[in-house]
């Protein structure tokens, strides 16, 4: 849930943090373009080593002093407001008419990106058990454990999606439609495994109907959203007040995404779904009002990444060997660029537009980071296996970016679409 400042020295205290998060977001961009990099690569780099390295260079104690739990925590309600808001237009695009992927192809991609990953996420922890090594496999039960592994190898980021669809000016094309449909299934139903993983370990089922509760209350609370901004006075407040409509469009967005949140489910899914109810269309009048949520939430994307990454790697792990993060990046690709791939080809798409999703399922960001989070705060995880999934998340999402250009400069990437984002706040 949000967390709100306690007094107005705390509140100048996480503003200060938050502008030196901002700073460091931006240098992680330009050290990305340099690189020829995702813009969003930088940032979620800086993000993961922020933390160790402040902690390393200046001590727990300064390290307390400069950042307290309390303002962390106020941080990362402001960055996780952010991303509601940005994934609300980045969906409501989705909803265009004219640009709303084809259900069976976006099907057969789900499909083909969900079920090829979870097998090969089947043969990693069967690999990891097989090894021998009690410090990697843990004592969690093998049914938790293998249904844990599956999921973090079947993960794709859609926060990390959008803004890399975003940045390259796919976020129309074809590909980039049928991707980010397909990953906000997956994030649904890889969520909903997850915590069966969790279940599964602790010997109780509560928390998996909770989660499968909360997806029917998003659900309702999408098509409520839908049926109020069809009336005859919402499209007048709209019209008349776009500001006003914005405002009250974020706060409805931002209950509903953390209020399911707080019944079990992950924020992202329930924001997708309200900016899914957003009635779409050139000129509508909602148009106006969800380009000014983009912005807001473009804005505190970044803080996003870096508030979510200096709690992933902030404590030490131990040592992995270099056969099992071998092992692990190797099964990562095969399983989603494989599965994407067929799925697309499943669904009727060109091969080039096969080529492009399956490079794009690979993204999996700091929606990995997240479900990895899970499964070791749960005892699921062991803090070894934990650090391979993380070195194979930045992996295959670095790569992203660089197969993307491949493919244009060999001439398999059809003409790119205007950046749809850059009249909607997008920095670049």
């Amino acid at each position: 849930m949000i967390t709100l400042p306690h007094s107005l020295a705390q509140a100048a205290h996480v503003a200060a943090v938050l502008v030196v998060v901002l700073l460091l977001a931006l240098a992680g961009r330009a050290a990305a373009r340099r690189l020829r990099q995702p813009e969003v690569i930088g940032e979620i780099t800086v993000g993961l080593l922020a933390g160790p390295t402040v902690l390393h260079l200046l001590g727990p104690g300064t390290f307390d002093v400069l950042l307290p739990g309390p303002v962390l925590e106020i941080l990362k309600s402001v960055a996780k407001a952010g991303l509601v808001l940005f994934l609300v237009g980045i969906a409501h695009r989705l909803a265009l008419p004219a640009s709303g992927p084809d259900r069976r192809a976006g099907g057969w991609v789900a499909a083909g990106a969900l079920f090829p990953p979870l097998l090969a996420g089947v043969l990693l922890a069967w690999y990891v058990v097989a090894g021998g090594d009690a410090a990697v496999r843990g004592d969690a039960p093998l049914p938790a454990f293998v249904l844990m592994v599956a999921v973090t190898l079947s993960i794709t980021a859609v926060p990390v999606m959008a803004r890399i669809l975003a940045d390259r000016g796919m976020s129309t094309s074809a590909a980039g439609r049928l991707a980010l449909s397909a990953a906000v299934v997956i994030d649904a139903v890889g969520w909903l495994l997850c915590m069966l993983a969790v279940s599964l370990g602790s010997g109780s089922f509560a928390g998996f109907v909770r989660s499968l509760s909360a997806l029917a209350v998003a659900g309702l609370c999408a098509l409520t959203v839908r049926y109020a901004l069809r009336t005859p006075a919402a499209h007048r407040l709209f019209v008349q007040r776009p500001r006003t409509a914005a405002v009250l469009l974020g706060a409805v967005a931002l209950t509903v995404a953390l209020g399911v949140e707080h019944l079990g489910m992950t924020a992202i899914l329930p924001a997708a779904l309200v900016g899914l109810a957003i009635p779409a269309g050139a000129g509508t009048a909602w148009e106006r009002p969800v380009r000014t949520l983009t912005r807001a939430g473009n804005a505190l994307v970044p803080a996003f990444f870096v508030s979510t990454g200096i709690t992933v790697l902030a404590h030490g792990f131990a040592r992995v060997s270099w056969g099992l993060l071998a092992a692990t990046v190797l099964l990562a690709c095969a399983g989603k660029g494989g599965g994407g791939y067929l799925g697309a080809r499943l669904g009727g798409r060109p091969h080039r537009t096969a080529l492009e999703i399956a490079v794009l399922m690979n993204a999996r960001g700091l929606t990995e980071l997240i479900v990895l989070q899970a499964g070791l705060a749960a005892g699921v995880l062991t803090a070894p296996l934990v650090l391979a999934l993380t070195v194979m998340a930045l992996v295959t999402t670095a790569a992203t970016g660089p197969l993307l250009g491949l493919l244009h400069r060999a001439g398999t990437e059809p003409a790119l679409a205007p950046k749809a984002l850059a009249t909607e706040g997008s920095p670049r």
